[in-house]
C-alpha cells in the first residue's frame, strides 16, 4: 500500500512499496494551472523526493482531465499592473522546480493526458526524463500567443529534443500538437491508449525503479549535463563514472545476472 508523504494541497506525493513516487499536480478545477502556491508545493515535493532514499523512480501526473495548462491565466490577469512582480516570483519557483526535476537522481516519467501547455505543462514535459502520452493528449507552447516567452528551460530543452527549426515553429506559431505528432518529432517517448495511460506510466516507472539506482542516476546526470557540451568535454566524466560504478555491488550483480541468465536484483549499493 502506498505511503502518503504529502496528502493535501496543490501537489500530492505518495510512495509505492516498490520505490515509485507518485507526484501529482492537484488543481484539477484549474487544469492544474500554475500559481505561486502550486509552484512552491511542487518544489517542496521534489525536494522530498531528493531527500527520500527509498525513491527509485518518479511518476509525474496531473489530476483531472488535463496534465497542466501552464500558468494560471486567471490569476495572472487579476494581477493587473502588478503582474511583472508576481511573475518574477512565479518563474523563480518554476525555474528551481525544473532544475530540481532534472537533478533528481531517480528517473522521472511524465504521464500526460489532456493538455500539456505553457511553461508549466509543456516545460515539464521537456524536463522529464521520459514521457508517456495518452492518444488524445495535446501539447502547446503557447507563451508567445499571450505576449510572453517560454520558460522552464524550454529554450534549451526543446531545441535539443526536436531541433532548432521545429522548435522555432513550435514556439513562434504555437501549433497544438497531437500525441502522434509529438512522438514523431521526438518530443515524447511513447503514445498509449487513453485508458491505459496510468497503468503504462506505472509500469515504466516500476521497471526503472527495479534498475540499478546509482547507474541510472549517473546515466541521467551525464545526459542532462551534456546538453551544449562537446563530445570531448564529456569523455573524462563518462570514464570517471564508469570506473566508479564498476566497483559497486549492483555492477557485480548485473554481470552475474547476465552470465547466469536471470533477472538482476539491484540494491543501490
Amino acid at each position: 500500500m502506498a505511503e502518503k508523504l504529502i496528502d493535501s494541497g496543490p501537489v500530492l506525493l505518495d510512495l509505492e512499496p516498490d520505490g515509485v513516487a507518485r507526484l501529482r499536480l492537484n488543481r484539477p478545477e484549474a487544469s492544474n494551472g500554475m500559481d505561486v502556491p502550486l509552484l512552491q508545493a511542487l518544489y517542496r515535493a521534489i525536494l522530498r523526493c531528493h531527500g527520500e532514499p527509498r525513491v527509485r523512480a518518479v511518476l509525474l501526473t496531473g489530476e483531472g482531465p488535463n496534465f497542466c495548462a501552464g500558468g494560471d491565466v486567471h490569476t495572472f490577469a487579476a494581477k493587473g499592473e502588478a503582474l511583472p512582480d508576481y511573475l518574477r516570483e512565479a518563474t523563480s519557483w518554476l525555474q528551481i522546480s525544473t532544475s530540481a526535476l532534472m537533478h533528481l537522481q531517480a528517473p522521472v516519467v511524465a504521464a500526460v493526458q489532456g493538455f500539456a501547455a505553457g511553461g508549466g505543462g509543456f516545460g515539464m514535459v521537456c524536463a522529464a526524463d521520459m514521457v508517456i502520452a495518452a492518444e488524445s493528449a495535446k501539447f502547446l507552447s503557447g507563451a508567445t500567443r499571450v505576449g510572453m516567452v517560454s520558460d522552464a528551460g524550454v529554450s534549451v530543452t526543446l531545441v535539443q529534443l526536436v531541433g532548432l527549426r521545429k522548435a522555432m515553429e513550435i514556439v513562434l506559431t504555437n501549433p497544438i500538437l497531437t500525441a502522434a505528432q509529438a512522438l514523431a518529432i521526438g518530443l515524447i517517448t511513447r503514445v498509449v491508449p487513453d485508458g491505459a495511460l496510468l497503468a503504462e506510466g506505472l509500469a515504466l516507472a516500476r521497471s526503472l525503479a527495479a534498475g540499478a539506482p546509482r547507474a541510472l542516476a549517473a546515466a541521467k546526470r551525464l545526459l542532462w549535463d551534456g546538453l551544449g557540451s562537446g563530445v570531448e568535454a564529456r569523455l573524462p566524466e563518462e570514464a570517471r563514472s564508469v570506473a566508479e560504478l564498476s566497483g559497486t555491488a549492483d555492477a557485480r550483480e548485473g554481470l552475474a545476472a547476465v552470465i547466469e541468465r536471470r533477472r538482476p536484483a539491484f540494491t543501490g549499493r
